[in-house]
């Protein structure tokens, strides 16, 4: 039967040798580019979308409101 310390013996040899490989330097150069690709682009946090979500929620309301208004205020002119 194998010890343990063979196994890891074997994953730090493993895990030395991944990062001994250009894999490493490959995802870090792919990260910095697609880090910077979305820089470039005119995007906007999930916090200032729901803000400007909930600015437009309460834009709605109050314009049904003031069309609801309106529509009552024709009725009793005619």
């Amino acid at each position: 039967m194998l010890e343990p310390r063979f196994f890891d013996e074997l994953a730090k040899r493993v895990t030395a040798l991944v990062a001994a490989t250009p894999i490493k330097d490959v995802e870090k150069n792919l990260r910095a580019l697609l880090t910077a690709s979305l820089g470039r682009l005119d995007l906007v946090t999930r916090e200032e979308f729901d803000l400007q979500s909930e600015a437009l929620a309460r834009a709605r309301s109050r314009l049904a409101e003031l069309e609801a208004r309106i529509a009552e205020l024709e009725q009793g002119r005619k």
